[in-house]
């Protein structure tokens, strides 16, 4: 049947829905602007519906798949996937801790991300189907780097994609996680369930997670599989507002089975940087097969460990603040001649929904984020 324009029922609501599809993207990025006087800091708030559990049918398990998923089905090709990239360097380092709060009740979540000074966006989250959410991404992720900020129509476009790729983040339930680099252990679970990328999981535990029970139990679902062309593997914190808190990792040695380390109950808090930590493979001595001794993975966790210790695993959001700022990295030389720093340090309240973040080791400013 045809209407009076000539055009068939099917191909109208396919223009239809690609029209409240497409308002609801260019919403989305009209709503990206720089965060104060920061050129380097955004913030989006995401308006557009997107389907995880279509994702997931596509198996996308690596970053240029993702990208070409965008392309073709969020952006409808005003983004071009060949210029976007994941950054392949297995070197950055990172730091997460969850603490008991020391000036009221509840937890606050740690994290420092440490890479280069790329453009860092801010996402706010909040689908119809599933938990509101607030992520951090790196826009190096993505392809955007300090010559391709989101200033134009296109990058914007780009940014899109950065719904699939948060760093770290919180949803409206608490359940905060963030991912830590593991040089040259790109876990790829093959056991015939559906395989699900790197970040991917992530936004998964934002958007359908309340605590880490459910995390864990989710992530039992589908096969885990790291972008091998990163020259990296990861392992994953997730912790909850009730103080519950989990490692999670893969066994190199044996067909990247999952690993979960959980957090001793009674203790106040929990830590990883970025060598594995679980009973099998753990070591108190850098071990470039378990970590990364680049990123002064066992300095940084033993100096967490130590001010923790110190503090009773209970701190104030100054004091949050103050252990981020131990283990910052500052014009740290790697070994093929890049120097990295610490690209943001974030500290989330998991009580009232909070994201204090500060980027590029400019600790004199703190930007407030909420939902």
């Amino acid at each position: 049947m045809k209407n009076k324009f000539g055009m068939s029922l099917v191909a109208a609501l396919f223009l239809l829905t690609f029209i409240l599809t497409g308002c609801r993207q260019i919403r989305t990025v009209n709503s990206i602007e720089q965060v104060g006087d920061d050129p380097y800091l955004y913030v989006m708030e995401n308006h557009f519906e997107y389907d995880l559990d279509d994702v997931i049918e596509n198996d996308i398990d690596s970053n240029k798949k993702l990208l070409v998923y965008v392309t073709e089905k969020i952006s409808h090709g005003l983004m071009d996937a060949d210029t976007a990239s994941l950054y392949q360097n297995s070197d950055f380092g990172c730091t997460s801790f969850q603490v008991r709060k020391k000036d009221g009740d509840g937890y606050w979540y740690g994290r420092n991300y440490d890479f280069f000074k790329d453009p860092t966006m801010v996402v706010i989250n909040k689908p119809e189907k599933g938990y509101a959410s607030i992520s951090t991404c790196d826009l190096m992720q993505l392809g955007l780097g300090l010559d391709q900020l989101p200033t134009t129509f296109k990058n914007k476009m780009t940014c899109l994609a950065g719904i699939y790729a948060p760093m770290d983040g919180i949803n409206e339930k608490g359940l905060c996680t963030s991912i830590m680099a593991l040089p040259n252990q790109a876990g790829h679970q093959n056991t015939g369930k559906h395989k699900v990328g790197t970040s991917i999981i992530m936004r998964l535990w934002l958007d359908r997670c309340a605590t880490v029970n459910e995390a864990v139990e989710l992530l039992a679902q589908y096969d885990i599989c790291h972008d091998v062309e990163a020259g990296s593997g990861y392992h994953y914190m997730v912790a909850d507002a009730s103080g519950d808190c989990a490692i999670i990792e893969f066994d190199k040695d044996d067909e990247w089975k999952t690993m979960v380390l959980r957090k001793p109950a009674g203790d106040n808090y929990f830590h990883v940087t970025n060598h594995l930590l679980n009973p099998k493979h753990v070591t108190t001595e850098p071990d470039p097969t378990v970590g990364n001794p680049n990123s002064k993975s066992w300095w940084r966790y033993e100096t967490v460990n130590e001010y923790m210790v110190e503090n009773g695993g209970i701190l104030t959001l100054e004091g949050m603040q103050k252990g981020l700022e131990m283990v910052r990295w500052v014009d740290l030389p790697q070994p093929d001649g890049e120097v990295e720093d610490t690209q943001w340090s974030n500290v989330y309240d998991q009580t009232d929904i909070v994201l204090y973040l500060r980027n590029w080791n400019s600790y004199d400013r703190t930007c407030k984020f909420t939902l």
